[in-house]
Parts: structure tokens; C-alpha cells; sequence
């Protein structure tokens, strides 16, 4: 099963997100991947530069975590993945690593990943869409994408705005707790309902 948690800006709480429900289904056993997409002049993880470039000569890089710590990816291990790793490319080249990408898909039973750029490669079992109203920025990858969402995990802040939101489930999230057990319910459901569609793709 893929799990793809993306939403309309930096700094609203994906990352956060995806550490939740790695740690509230450890029985999923994910390997967890977080994409980032260098040369835009900010980083997607903090809103300045922090030297998440790759190698020049490179058009991606794949690399995994081994400890847990501080980093996003690291986060995602000391919730509980199996295995964590990070992806940088550059901006709008992601199918560069569409191999690597779908082998390492391919190579574990559950994924989560934080990214809205996947759905370029991947269709996921469930895309969940990270909304913060408070925040007025929204990319154009998560514009591009919005109606392919599954559900929305909206933070508890700023007032509601209409929108394509309104017509899917959407689960408040209060930070510091960012995934609510119906979230938590919601992700289990559909993974039965991905195990009943292919058991022996997805074995029990």
C-alpha cells in the first residue's frame, strides 16, 4: 500500500502527518520516503537554503537514514519505519529517479511518502492532502493535484475556506497532534479494502 501525504505549502505539518501515522499503525511496517525538489531558490523543508542540493553532475539523490534524529527522514524512523529515506532532485525532474523510485515501491509491502510530486510516477492506494488556511501560499504542485485527494487533514487554524474539500473526508488536526484516531481508522479501512482487491499482492 502507498500512502501519499502531501499539502499546499511548506512549514504546515506533512511532515508531522506522516510522523503520526507511522507511529499510530506500527503494525503497517512502513518504509517511509521524503521527496525534496532543489533549485527554486528556497528548500521545501524550511523556506531558506540549507544545502539540500545533490551533485551537479547528478540529476537525483537517493539516500537512506540509519538513525533516527532531527531531519525529517530521521523523524520518520524514530516514529517507527522500517526503513526511511530522502529523495532531492531538481525542480520539475522527479522521473529522473522514476527507476530507483519504483523499485524501492516495488520492494516494500507499505510506503509512506511525503510528497505531492509522486503522483507524477505513482498512483497511491490513498493521497492525503495537508490543508493550513492560516497559510495564504498554495503551489502549483498541489493545485495541479487537489482533485486526485482522498482526504484532507485540515489544521485547526485560520477560518474555512470553500473548496473541493468540502465534497471529501477531511479529519481536523490540532497541532501538536497532528492525526486523529478517525484519520488513523480511515488509513486502516482502506488498506483492508486494498487487501480484499488484491490479497495476494498484499498479504495478510
Amino acid at each position: 500500500m502507498l500512502i501519499v501525504v502531501g499539502g499546499h505549502s511548506r512549514n504546515i505539518g506533512k511532515t508531522s502527518v506522516a510522523e503520526g501515522l507511522i507511529r499510530a499503525l506500527p503494525e503497517f511496517q512502513f518504509a517511509a520516503i521524503k521527496i525534496t525538489q532543489y533549485g527554486h531558490g528556497v528548500c521545501s523543508n524550511h523556506g531558506r537554503s540549507c544545502g539540500c542540493e545533490g551533485d551537479a553532475d547528478h540529476p537525483f539523490t537517493l539516500s537512506e537514514e540509519y538513525e533516527p534524529s532531527t531531519t525529517d527522514s530521521g523523524r520518520f524512523l524514530g516514529a517507527g519505519a522500517r526503513r526511511s529515506f530522502w529523495l532531492r532532485t531538481r525542480t520539475g525532474e522527479l522521473s529522473a529517479a522514476a527507476g530507483p523510485l519504483k523499485r524501492l515501491l516495488a520492494q516494500n509491502e507499505n510506503v509512506i511518502a511525503e510528497s505531492n510530486s509522486l503522483l507524477e510516477l505513482a498512483q497511491p492506494d490513498l493521497y492525503l492532502v495537508t490543508l493550513d488556511f492560516a497559510c495564504a501560499d498554495f503551489k502549483d504542485s498541489s493545485a495541479r493535484f487537489l482533485e486526485r485527494a482522498d482526504a484532507f487533514v485540515v489544521i485547526d487554524r485560520g477560518e474555512w475556506k470553500p473548496g473541493v474539500w468540502d465534497q471529501r473526508p477531511c479529519f481536523r488536526a490540532q497541532p501538536p497532534k497532528y492525526v486523529s484516531a478517525e484519520l488513523v481508522e480511515f488509513c486502516r479501512e482502506r488498506r483492508r479494502q486494498v487487501i480484499a482487491e488484491d490479497p495476494e499482492k498484499h498479504p495478510l
